[in-house]
């Protein structure tokens, strides 16, 4: 099963604040550059390519706090699952759309092979770190925000080895971000 990370930055890597806040994505940039036929920068094509979504919890409680209407919600059907050992049900505005998992990644990602699934969105800093530990992360699109937070929730964790990106690509786009595209080798 292929499984891709899409997810923005600051220019200094972090994800969120301290306090899982993402409020700067939304004010970091030019908001008056016109986005012509890329106003999502890639987000809506990204999510078609996907069939399933793996988050960790704190992605999940971020998402929440936004309380979508359902014409704002962007995964459309895409079946979610949440990593959390400490929840065993999601909160009341995401019932139905998510479904909690507790145990063993590999395990999911031979279940959701088995069920059929192709193609995984992997999100949260932490879910993302754990996938790349267990070498199941294929690709990469990074976008950064034009924006240096100094302090809050780092993209990536420990990792086990370091990591080699390939294949990379890079597209400025006229609000100031930059994203990213990367292969990654487990040499």
């Amino acid at each position: 099963m292929k499984c891709s990370v899409y997810i923005a930055t600051s220019a200094d890597g972090y994800i969120a604040t301290h306090e899982g806040g993402v409020d700067w994505l939304h004010t970091a940039g030019n908001s008056e550059a016109d986005m012509g036929n890329n106003p999502d920068m890639g987000f809506n094509d990204f999510i078609a390519s996907v069939d399933c979504m793996i988050m960790g919890r704190k992605c999940m409680d971020a998402i929440s706090s936004f309380n979508l209407t359902p014409e704002q919600w962007p995964y459309g059907e895409t079946k979610i699952y949440v990593l959390s050992n400490s929840m065993k049900e999601p909160p009341e505005n995401l019932r139905g759309k998510v479904e909690m998992y507790s145990g063993d990644i590999t395990k999911l990602i031979n279940q959701l092979e088995s069920d059929g699934y192709k193609h995984a969105y992997i999100d949260g800093g932490t879910t993302i770190t754990a996938f790349i530990n267990l070498q199941l992360i294929n690709e990469m699109t990074i976008t950064k925000a034009p924006i240096i937070l100094g302090k809050g929730l780092p993209l990536f964790g420990e990792l086990n080895k370091s990591i080699k990106l390939i294949n990379s690509e890079a597209t400025v786009f006229p609000n100031d971000f930059i994203q990213e595209r990367f292969g990654v080798d487990y040499f």
